[in-house]
């Protein structure tokens, strides 16, 4: 029988330091970004990562109407949401959608990489998306990220 000595460090709630990060979305494309900002927020970048608590950090992305698709993706992505009502369903193709809410297009693919539970709303929650390169978080000190 053998006996071990050390355990997997198990982060608490309380004990998570988060920090701020600014990503320029300027010419970077949406997948290759939404996966990396996806990473962050969960905390898997962290030497102390724990799976059922949130230990990401807080992630600001500027230029958000600057972001790319690859391929045909601008004609043929189509964004859907359903009214609930019948024959609701509501279609938006990605161009349009870039250009009336391009918050909402990095948004949704970040969202839907990040867990279907409550722990990843609450992490979708540290998430800022803004156009243009002035946002309100400069009080935080975010330090600027460089994804290539």
């Amino acid at each position: 029988m053998a006996v071990f000595t050390s355990q997997t460090p198990m982060l608490k709630k309380e004990k998570v330091q988060r920090n701020w990060y600014v990503v320029d979305a300027k010419g970077k494309v949406l997948g290759r970004l939404a996966s990396l900002i996806a990473q962050r927020l969960r905390g898997k970048h962290r030497p102390d990562f724990t799976p059922h608590v949130d230990t990401g950090d807080f992630i600001v992305v500027i230029n958000a109407e600057h972001i790319r698709l690859t391929g045909r993706k601008l004609d043929q992505k189509v964004y859907w949401r359903h009214s609930g009502y019948m024959g609701g369903l509501k279609l938006t193709s990605a161009q349009k959608m870039l250009q009336s809410k391009p918050e909402e297009v990095i948004r949704l693919a970040v969202k839907r990489m990040l867990p279907k539970n409550r722990l990843g709303r609450k992490m979708l929650k540290k998430l800022k998306i803004y156009r243009g390169t002035n946002h309100p978080h400069l009080a935080q000190n975010p330090k600027p990220l460089e994804i290539d």
